[in-house]
């Protein structure tokens, strides 16, 4: 009688168990290295977005002639009132986004800021101008917000949906983002 040669059950088996573990690593590192594209295409949209915010107050503030210190309160209304503008963003106010005033307070910005008037949402055609294209910035997809602060020369930048840093952390500031 002939001997059959052949893989037997138990390394059939083992090579299935070798090849699914094998697959789960790949899938792990590619999940992980989509995670990080994400958090990096987010991370550098605000940070443009903040290097863009930081030339409005700049401008605005270089507009006084003076140390923003040293301003009347009609020259610092003045100078806020040049935020407002085309790709500079829209004005928050509670009455024209009451809902997007309670999700900006959950993620962070406080009601005196927008009561102040510094806080504004960038549209997606605000960021096309900006020079970000192809980026979306609505209701549906998220929207970039901007903390203007004139007066002491401070641009902070948030994304409302967030930023999914572990399973269920959330970071919505780039102050927060800029160490992920």
């Amino acid at each position: 009688m002939k001997s059959n040669k052949g893989i037997t059950m138990v390394a059939l088996v083992i090579t299935i168990i070798v090849m699914i573990v094998i697959m789960s690593i790949v899938v792990k590192m590619g999940t992980d290295t989509i995670t990080k594209t994400n958090i990096e295409d987010i991370k550098t949209n605000m940070l443009f977005v903040e290097a863009k915010g930081k030339e409005f107050v700049e401008k605005a503030n270089h507009e006084l002639g003076i140390k923003p210190e040293e301003a009347t309160e009609e020259m610092k209304q003045k100078s806020n009132s040049m935020i407002e503008g085309s790709g500079k963003g829209t004005k928050v106010t509670l009455q024209n986004d009451k809902f997007l005033c309670e999700d900006l307070k959950k993620i962070g910005i406080s009601q005196e800021d927008i009561d102040n008037g510094k806080v504004f949402k960038i549209s997606t055609e605000d960021l096309a101008q900006m020079g970000i294209k192809d980026v979306k910035s609505n209701y549906d997809d998220g929207w970039y917000v901007v903390v203007y602060d004139v007066n002491n020369m401070t641009v902070k930048v948030y994304f409302t949906k967030g930023v999914k840093i572990d399973k269920n952390v959330y970071k919505y500031c780039l102050d927060d983002i800029r160490e992920e």
